[in-house]
């Protein structure tokens, strides 16, 4: 079994309404058709009062542990010392490395090394899973050579930065997080433009992130029907599905799936702490078939 799971940031089900719902207004057919086709409801409340936020959300969704209800509240951004101790003892990489299973993280940081990294005062739910689980992350040398993906597809949020080498397409992007999973049982990127330009609420700029992301989610969607791979898109919490509002939103988020084991993957999983135990049961069972 081979897993290319893809976690969008903020993507939430809302009404089929363009005027209230951007990826109804024609700039997502992929993700559009993948959402109404092949995906299931997922419920990121996780029994807790309040607007569903991004480190207990993430935290659920890398652990399968209810990590608002174990603080007591939604928490936004990054996490704490208490859930950055539940992410380091439960992560979804390091259960899978208890099954013999090699995983990958695959968001390159563009920074010199991991000791760089490693330092940062704020680090995401997936950078405490990563440094935890492999010690390491990817870094602007891995970028350089193909073997890792800045979260914006394309590179060109890194010119401000210094960066003088080629920008991509987000379709090129695909293939190197496609040619990089193959070496793994599973591979986690995250994109999480879609929460930036929700909150951002600017109508032209959420849909050219919406097209963007269309446009790898397309080129994944092709790579991974010819491969045999599974391909998974899941998020933590709604955003950009709603722009009447520039914050969260309590709409469930979309569990999708595509290729083998599809559907034994969407029949399993409720809620955000569902995900990591349904798809380490991938492993553990046998291989169903394709979907």
């Amino acid at each position: 079994m081979n897993v290319l799971l893809v976690f969008v940031d903020g993507l939430g089900l809302g009404p089929e309404d363009p005027a209230i719902n951007p990826l109804h207004r024609g700039c997502c057919p992929t993700l559009e058709r993948l959402l109404r086709v092949q995906a299931v409801p997922v419920d990121a409340g996780l029994g807790v009062a309040g607007d569903p936020q991004s480190a207990t959300g993430q935290t659920a969704l890398l652990t399968g542990l209810n990590a608002a209800a174990f603080v007591g509240r939604h928490v936004e951004g990054f996490p704490g010392p208490a859930l950055r101790a539940l992410i380091r003892e439960h992560n979804l990489f390091s259960r899978l490395a208890r099954i013999g299973r090699r995983a990958a993280f695959a968001n390159a940081y563009y920074a010199r090394d991991t000791a760089e990294v490693r330092a940062w005062r704020r680090q995401s739910v997936t950078t405490v899973a990563a440094l935890s689980a492999f010690g390491a992350v990817r870094t602007a040398a891995d970028l350089e050579r193909g073997a890792a993906v800045y979260h914006d597809l394309t590179r060109a949020a890194l010119r401000e930065r210094g960066y003088t080498g080629p920008l991509l397409t987000p379709a090129q992007a695909a293939a190197h997080l496609l040619a990089l999973s193959a070496a793994y049982d599973l591979t986690l990127f995250e994109y999480f433009q879609t929460d930036r330009a929700g909150h951002a609420g600017e109508s032209s700029a959420v849909e050219r992130v919406l097209a963007q992301l269309d446009e790898f989610l397309a080129q994944l969607i092709e790579g991974v029907q010819a491969g045999g791979t599974l391909l998974a898109l899941v998020s933590d919490h709604g955003n950009i599905e709603d722009a009447t509002r520039r914050g969260h939103t309590r709409n469930p988020v979309p569990l999708a799936a595509v290729g083998p084991a599809a559907s034994a993957l969407l029949g399993r999983v409720k809620t955000l702490t569902d995900v990591t135990p349904a798809l380490l049961d991938l492993w553990r069972s046998p291989r169903p078939p394709e979907t």
